[in-house]
């Protein structure tokens, strides 16, 4: 369990460029910290002209068997032919640590982010999806998380009833709608049969990157097991006619590697509702972090809740109607 009380007050620059002198590493340009909010995670050049990421892991995030887990599945991924970033192995280890931090480097990718409203850019994510997954349903993690409505659900609900952060006029519907959504996203859960396999896990159009056409997978540091349509869904936007032409277009190209089972259509909304409720909960839990606060000041509005609260009404609809199709309606 994470040290609610914990800051990085003590990772500071020398000590990050310490770490990396003891590993060999030493960086030419000045260390540019990009956006992420769980782990510190860099930029920078080295001495011989290469650039990397440094990624300073959250101290008790993760057990180091996860962490190793996580390494050894982005080396499998890789050596299977499946296009992302993956840790650099120096002296046999992708997995260091200095002064209780764990840390990794991977090559910084020269590649463009990805437009989520490009058809050719989804039918190619399709494609490297499939065949991520095709490697991934090989095998079965050991140590890291599984994607259950006990972590994404029961859990969150259960620390945001003893948040102090919620405005006490918004507690009882808030609550009476977490409890709603809680109870309609377990039954459709637990009705529909899925195999697990190994997932990223945080498949969104931000850890996905392009390289003239070819789509580059990074930040498995959520993988876990779960239902292969969680790594789908997320890449879906729009109105329902936008997104099941999305989905049709993903899935032309992920059936070219791997098998889809359409029943899972029907977990997208159950797993939206768990996104949206463990979101809030990570917010909430993560609040003495300095960094939190800082980057997200709305959390503590009025405003914030009451949205959050109408969101959690719109899931308890979504949730009955019908799910998406692999067919778009024109």
């Amino acid at each position: 369990m994470p040290d609610s009380n914990f800051s990085y007050l003590s990772l500071t620059p020398e000590l990050q460029l310490d770490a990396l002198a003891s590993v060999g590493i030493y960086p030419e340009t000045g260390l540019i910290q990009l956006n992420s909010y769980e782990n510190r995670v860099s930029l920078f050049t080295d001495e011989n002209k290469v650039r990397y990421v440094v990624k300073f892991y959250r101290p008790q995030r993760w057990s180091e068997e996860q962490l190793l887990e996580d390494h050894a599945f982005s080396l499998e991924l890789k050596a299977q032919g499946n296009c992302l970033s993956e840790p650099v192995t120096i002296d046999n280890k992708t997995l260091f640590v200095f002064q209780g931090y764990y840390f990794a480097l991977f090559k910084s990718l020269s590649a463009r982010s990805l437009e989520s409203d490009n058809l050719d850019h989804l039918y190619e994510i399709g494609i490297s999806l499939g065949k991520l997954h095709q490697t991934s349903s090989q095998q079965h993690f050991q140590s890291r998380e599984v994607l259950d409505t006990e972590t994404m659900l029961v859990q969150p609900i259960k620390q945001l009833k003893q948040s102090k952060l919620i405005p006490n006029a918004i507690r009882e519907p808030l609550f009476a709608a977490l409890d709603s959504v809680a109870i309609q996203a377990t039954a459709l859960f637990n009705a529909q049969p899925f195999t697990s396999i190994r997932l990223h896990g945080d498949c969104h159009a931000s850890n996905i990157l392009m390289d003239n056409d070819t789509p580059y997978f990074v930040d498995f540091d959520d993988c876990k097991t779960g239902p292969a349509v969680q790594d789908l869904w997320m890449l879906l936007s729009g109105n329902q006619q936008e997104q099941q032409l999305q989905l049709s277009t993903l899935l032309e190209g992920y059936e070219q590697e791997f098998e889809f089972h359409v029943g899972q259509l029907k977990l997208i909304e159950p797993l939206r509702s768990m996104r949206i409720i463990h979101y809030v909960s990570w917010i909430n839990k993560r609040w003495s972090d300095p960094a939190f606060p800082l980057n997200f000041p709305w959390f503590t509005t009025d405003q914030y809740w009451q949205e959050l609260l109408q969101s959690l009404q719109q899931q308890i609809i979504n949730m009955q109607v019908a799910p998406l199709s692999t067919q778009p309606n024109y």
